[in-house]
């Protein structure tokens, strides 16, 4: 079920809630990344787009981590939240609204589904023997059982499913069960639960069209058809069990003391209450929104939670009724590998999207090749480190970059920047503009179909095309011909209305530099929409620098991991303030004596010139006066937080006994001083009024 280009609509869409007892991980990225391409692409039709997700906190880990460090569970989330924003903004993620399952929204809204499910009699309780540690004394959640799986025999399998032959199963039916808690043999006990009746004829026949209508991928739909059952409907699904026993981090069940929602009925119920909390920021009534007929509701998720998403969800919101309504489509996507292998911390196996950031690796050079692999299939993606520099610097620097870089030079130096062709006929420039629009409406089918690989070949083989007519007109020849005129700015001009189609077809995978060209180089003064693949620019600005070529030893530093990004920030120009939660840590580690302090030269420096630095994604080049009748030079890794010229006048203090180091741009004589933490951003220290260049700090 894809959108109609011709019609605009509006958008409800979500990503997968992160569970929050730990920061983002790759597989996180890679679907907010694939979920924000399509969001971007969608909102370039002219569609309203409501982008919004939450933090998952509920449940036995997060209560059970939260007591190993002597915090409360609402603790450990805020903790764990903090850290959201560096990720959300750093991978240029166009979220919305970002919320949590622990909030007043959420509590209602849960608690209104259970008694809207109740009412239709689709709720029961019956007592149940469940597994309790006798060590812990505790009530055992599935994903604290481990045994062997009842159905492939496979060992070390969690108590609710079987990550080999994906069989779900209840715990009791694990063959030598134990605890993974304490090691100990968990004991039966008996308990009062609640259901959801799955297994109730309505509910099954309403799964079986709503998952066999086309909606879903086919080999999504093919695995909800084996859960259902083929022959007989009341065989297919079993009741679900809803509630947990205290001590339990989770929503109360209305008038049942001691009982919990199961952290899976009230987490995809998150999706709405983020929902619900983005549209009272804006004004819009919550139920109203959603019984619109013109509102759509998509969902990106793993293929590890399918089950969840594809049968209890949907039956959850279809038999709660209105103003709750059942998802448009269910989006699954595979896992990231790494070189063929599964990601895993403790092997090494893997790449942090926090040591990403912190080493200043272009985000969209990731956007790009995860978009190149995904497509809308439900197949597993895996990242290559050779693959990963061959790919970006081949295509985006090799072919995309060099057609504005070539044919803009020529332009701004022969034509003050203004495009024309002619040398060319009207009806050659129809054709051109004509095929430039048909380029552009198979990657809009794409684009929609969540093809992203195909559109990135097709980009791909327009820019060759363009870069081969380029280099067939030898505009470096014309240009020293007066009487080729015509012919030079035909060519050049060509190149980059075929640069601007590009850029638009890319502009949902590489945002900030779609913005760029689109401001900056084409001077539109606002964002691209997707009209302008078939547009002619009529102006161009002098090229400036726009993506930079991978390095091998940025990629070494990646997988090195964490130790690699202190020595990129000392080689980057900026000595940064110690984040919180890592000052305490490694203060015992490396503590200094007064006299070593001492040694250090703190100065006042007042910023006389910045400008930026050809050939460096990071770095500011900035002039300092620091009082001794002269000028430094410092190279500053803050391009992503200051534009130069604001910077100029503002006094910073500088490390001014700092040995100079010879860099590729120059020398750089200090280091001036910034904080940073978990969030985003890099913030320059500043002086109380009164300071002037020169003074020493102590």
């Amino acid at each position: 079920m894809e959108i109609p280009a011709s019609s605009a609509r509006t958008l409800f869409v979500t990503t997968a809630l992160p569970y929050a007892n730990g920061p983002f991980h790759i597989g996180h990225i890679m679907e907010y990344i694939q979920a924000d391409i399509w969001v971007r692409f969608q909102r370039m039709q002219g569609h309203t787009v409501h982008f919004v997700c939450a933090d998952d906190t509920h449940g036995a880990p997060i209560m059970l981590k939260a007591e190993a460090e002597g915090v409360t569970p609402q603790a450990l989330v805020e903790r764990i939240t903090a850290t959201r924003p560096k990720h959300l903004a750093g991978f240029y993620l166009s979220f919305d609204h970002w919320h949590s399952t622990d909030s007043p929204e959420n509590v209602e809204l849960s608690q209104d589904i259970y008694r809207r499910l109740k009412s239709a009699g689709l709720i029961y309780a019956k007592p149940i023997e469940q597994f309790h540690d006798p060590v812990k004394a505790m009530f055992l959640p599935d994903r604290y059982i481990k045994g062997t799986c009842p159905v492939c025999g496979a060992k070390d399998q969690y108590g609710d499913a079987c990550e080999v032959c994906g069989s779900v199963y209840a715990p009791t039916d694990l063959i030598d069960p134990y605890s993974t808690l304490s090691g100990a043999k968990p004991v039966l006990k008996t308990s009062d639960h609640f259901f959801f009746r799955l297994s109730d004829p309505a509910c099954i026949e309403f799964l079986r069209a709503w998952t066999q209508d086309g909606r879903l991928q086919s080999e999504v739909a093919n695995k909800a058809r084996e859960w259902l059952g083929e022959q007989d409907a009341t065989k297919g699904l079993a009741d679900w069990d809803i509630s947990r026993d205290a001590p339990y981090f989770g929503i109360p069940i209305p008038d049942a003391p001691g009982k919990f929602f199961y952290v899976w009925l009230d987490a995809p119920v998150g999706y709405l209450a983020s929902l619900k909390a983005h549209l009272r920021n804006r004004g819009i009534d919550f139920a109203q929104f959603l019984q619109d007929p013109n509102v759509d509701q998509y969902h990106f998720i793993g293929k590890d939670i399918v089950y969840f998403h594809t049968l209890f969800w949907p039956a959850m919101l279809k038999f709660a009724g209105v103003p709750y309504k059942v998802p448009d489509n269910i989006f699954v996507h595979g896992f990231i590998t790494f070189s063929g292998e599964k990601m895993s911390k403790p092997r090494g196996t893997g790449i942090s999207p926090d040591v990403y950031l912190d080493l200043g690796l272009n985000p969209e050079w990731l956007r790009y090749y995860l978009a190149a692999k995904l497509n809308g299939k439900v197949e597993d993606l895996d990242f290559n480190p050779d693959d990963f520099i061959a790919r970006v610097n081949s295509d985006l620097v090799g072919k995309y970059v060099n057609i504005a870089s070539r044919a803009a030079n020529f332009i701004t130096k022969n034509f003050a920047g203004k495009l024309g062709t002619p040398a060319e006929s009207e009806n050659d420039r129809a054709n051109r503009l004509t095929i430039a629009q048909m380029e552009a409406e198979a990657a809009r089918a794409n684009y929609a179909a969540r093809e992203y690989g195909k559109v990135l070949r097709d980009a791909m083989r327009i820019a060759d095309r363009i870069n081969e007519a380029f280099d067939a007109a030898q505009p470096w020849l014309l240009a020293k011909d007066p009487a080729r005129r015509d012919a030079l700015q035909t060519i050049c001009s060509q190149s980059l209305q075929g640069f601007q189609l590009l850029t638009v077809l890319l502009a949902p995978v590489l945002p900030a530099t779609a913005s760029r060209v689109a401001r900056d180089f084409f001077g539109l003064g606002r964002e691209f929409v997707w009209s302008d693949a078939w547009k002619e620019p009529t102006a161009v600005a002098p090229y400036t620098h726009l993506l930079a070529r991978v390095e091998a030893k940025q990629i070494d530093a990646l997988l090195e991991g964490p130790k690699a990004t202190s020595a990129a920030l000392l080689q980057s120009g900026v000595t940064s303030a110690a984040s919180p939660q890592s000052s305490a840590a490694s203060r015992t580690e490396s503590q200094v004596s007064i006299e070593d302090f001492a040694k250090i030269d703190l100065r006042i420096a007042r910023i006389v010139n910045a400008e930026a630095v050809n050939g460096a994604d990071k770095l500011l080049k900035l002039t300092l006066d620091v009082g001794e009748g002269r000028h430094r030079t410092v190279f500053a890794g803050i391009k992503s937080a200051y534009r130069p010229e604001d910077l100029v006048g503002r006094l910073t203090p500088v490390v001014a006994n700092l040995a100079p180091r010879k860099m590729k741009f120059g020398l750089s004589e200090g280091m001036v001083l910034a904080a940073s933490g978990d969030g985003p951003g890099i913030f320059l220290l500043a002086p109380d009024d009164g300071a002037q260049p020169g003074m020493r700090v102590k």
